[in-house]
């Protein structure tokens, strides 16, 4: 008889291996069509945010994950373990950086993510958020005008394509060398404020996006409660009375994106400030009623550090690289591309090393730049290969998803996620998309 129409491993494959964006765009509608039949809904996380911010429950922590590589398999795989465990309190992400050099951009992302449910016979709120959307500190100095209207481009493109979850970053914008707090937080809660305008103006009908704000950069400074209220000083007397806010706040606590490797090119340990979670999500709940504080860079911590994030009552925490490490290491991964991926690293990546870096080190800061490239070559892998890597990262969900108590939780989701139907259009003048929102049928 041949593969039926709503084969979605194919659709998933055909829309991946395609260059052609409107190919793309067809097959995402089609996609998006036959996820809506099944029940299944692009979603907002705003709803239950709020109600956590009223303390209306409280004890897990939100996972959001970044699908560098087999997004779709790990897609799949996330999906098997929420129908196992009765979750539905997860989110899927990617950063304006990962869309670049993995080569998805918001059409391909959710479309895969819609598909992997709908493969998975998965029902309900999908949440898929762009993470990181995030402001180039130079280049905001040099045109600020410029850099805003690039953010807001992304931003609408997300937006048409089902990311109903948008996490601003311009805590790059944070200038330390001053000394007043309110000084310090000025362009960071100016840009979020102005982003988060814009996302009001364009959001789907009946759907408040959920947006994340940012106090401190990954990497630098941890973050303080004096720096929030800094920041939500500022935040409040800039965006226009009346508008919707932010939902939650991301902190630098400590931790750095990817981890830092050693020479041997083993992780070294890190020292989280766990206190500052916990009382930075207080104040966050309790003076702004927002759900609290989001911890990024957490994949590659240790695992007996996960189960201290519901502990602390942190919102969301933020995984990434660890997913895309697991699939480099598996023994399922075949050698022969590996090395060719290494080999392009050599030469295409060569500006990145640092003086003193052990080969080590460099592959492993620089091979998420060729996941890219070789995207076809890994989708285009047996089906068996996948499926076995794939298994050996659900075992890593399922771990994640336990520690952070983020179990059992669909039928608080279904109270306070309501399911829409979204419409597209084309603004027929001015910039971005024009979104009707229906309710669930």
């Amino acid at each position: 008889m041949g593969r039926r129409p709503t084969d979605m491993d194919k659709v998933a494959r055909d829309l991946v291996n395609s260059d052609d964006i409107n190919v793309k765009k067809e097959l995402a509608k089609k996609i998006l069509d036959a996820a809506y039949k099944k029940g299944i809904y692009p979603s907002s996380i705003h709803g239950l945010y709020i109600a956590r911010g009223k303390e209306e429950f409280k004890g897990f922590t939100v996972p959001a994950m970044n699908l560098r590589v087999m997004t779709y398999d790990l897609a799949k795989a996330v999906f098997r373990v929420a129908k196992r465990n009765n979750a539905a309190a997860f989110v899927f992400e990617i950063a304006k950086s990962e869309m670049g050099y993995t080569a998805q951009p918001p059409v391909e992302y959710s479309a895969v993510i819609l598909a992997a449910a709908i493969k998975e016979g998965y029902t309900g709120p999908v949440f898929i958020q762009g993470d990181h959307f995030q402001a180039n500190a130079k280049k905001y100095a040099e045109d600020p005008a410029k850099e805003l209207d690039g953010l807001k481009a992304l931003i609408a493109d997300a937006m048409e394509h089902h990311f109903y979850n948008i996490d601003i970053d311009s805590s790059t914008l944070v200038d330390l060398a001053k000394t007043d707090l309110k000084k310090q937080q000025f362009n960071n809660y100016l840009v979020c404020a102005k982003l988060t305008h814009y996302i009001r103006q364009i959001q789907p009908r009946g759907i408040t996006v959920s947006v994340g704000g940012e106090i401190g950069e990954v990497g630098h400074k941890n973050s303080t409660p004096d720096d929030l209220r800094a920041f939500m000083a500022g935040f409040a007397g800039t965006l226009r009375k009346g508008l919707t806010g932010i939902s939650k706040i991301s902190i630098q606590t400590g931790t750095s994106h990817g981890g830092v490797v050693l020479p041997d090119g083993t992780i070294a340990q890190v020292k989280l400030d766990f206190e500052a979670l916990r009382t930075i999500s207080d104040i966050a709940r309790k003076e702004y009623g927002m759900a609290g504080a989001v911890q990024h860079g957490a994949s590659t911590l240790p695992d007996e550090a996960f189960h201290k994030f519901p502990e602390t009552e942190t919102a969301e925490v933020h995984l990434a690289t660890n997913f895309q490490n697991m699939v480099y290491d598996s023994k399922h991964f075949p050698a022969e591309l590996k090395n060719k991926m290494y080999e392009w690293l050599k030469v295409n990546a060569a500006a990145e090393r640092k003086e003193g870096q052990t080969d080590e080190q460099f592959f492993y800061s620089a091979r998420k730049k060729a996941l890219g490239p070789f995207k076809k070559d890994i989708m285009s892998l047996a089906p068996e290969v996948r499926d076995a890597i794939a298994t050996e990262i659900e075992l890593k969900f399922e771990f994640l998803f336990k520690q952070l108590g983020a179990v059992n939780n669909k039928e608080l989701v279904d109270k306070f996620v309501p399911l829409k139907r979204v419409i597209v259009r084309k603004r027929t003048e001015g910039k971005g998309v024009v979104h009707d929102g229906e309710g669930a049928d």
